[in-house]
């Protein structure tokens, strides 16, 4: 199974700066993924050309699965996370990472029914403060609806916005979950053109087996967003343990 993670900067490149959703949806078809997690994806925004991109995304894609949460309000529209998927959800939350006075931020919960068996998808865009993101890790992780889902193994992904890639060892690993885009140095995704910042990650607990974890570099990725797409490909259960037993070997 393969799991995109994209932060697409509402379509807009990350140098040149113009409008044109087509790279970013080039960028993903290139990878044919069967989730697709993206952060900052516009709807009835201006700068955007008043799109509703989640419809567009949901369209050409054409996924029984999609679940939209609208984080920033702007004057028209506004912006937040968008999750597609080629399995049904058994059930779907999303809730509030908002801190205070800063910037809205959310995290989107669904139990996916992938082919191999149910498991628990995160996908979020955590703030720019590291006190913050460390709130919203441990909010994100004691909430009542993400602990639903505590049977089945877990996958959380998205734009972290961890430079000091202090996330790891604090709520994730007190609550067992493996970073999977380890080491940081493998895993450079931000600015695109030039990366330097590890900021979209993925962390993992129970029977999940990473085959691999890559971040798609082409030349399309480095113009259609200020990020490179993060691309998992992923096992369950007994998949999972006959790929990590390969691994030992």
């Amino acid at each position: 199974m393969r799991l995109l993670s994209y932060n697409i900067h509402k379509g807009i490149g990350g140098r040149d700066r113009r409008y044109q959703l087509e790279r970013v949806i080039g960028v993903i078809e290139q990878e044919n993924p069967d989730i697709i997690c993206l952060h900052e994806v516009d709807r009835n925004v201006k700068r955007s050309r008043f799109n509703n991109q989640p419809k567009i995304f949901a369209d050409y894609f054409n996924m029984p699965e999609s679940l939209y949460q609208l984080n920033v309000k702007l004057k028209t529209g506004g912006y937040g996370n968008l999750i597609l998927s080629r399995w049904s959800f058994l059930s779907q939350h999303q809730i509030s990472l908002t801190n205070k006075w800063r910037k809205a931020r959310g995290a989107q919960i669904v139990l996916i029914d992938s082919p191999e068996g149910p498991f628990q998808l995160v996908n979020f865009h955590l703030g720019l403060a590291e006190k913050e993101r460390h709130w919203q890790i441990n909010h994100l992780l004691t909430h009542r609806l993400f602990r639903e889902g505590n049977d089945h193994p877990s996958l959380i992904v998205g734009d972290t916005n961890d430079w000091r890639n202090t996330l790891a060892n604090g709520k994730f690993s007190e609550f067992e979950y493996q970073e999977v885009t380890s080491p940081p140095s493998r895993f450079r995704s931000f600015p695109a053109y030039m990366p330097v910042g590890t900021l979209d990650k993925a962390f993992i607990r129970g029977e999940i087996g990473i085959r691999q974890a890559r971040l798609a570099r082409s030349q399309l990725s480095r113009q259609a967003s200020d990020h490179l797409p993060l691309v998992i490909d992923f096992h369950l259960n007994e998949h999972a343990s006959e790929w990590i037993k390969k691994a030992g070997q």
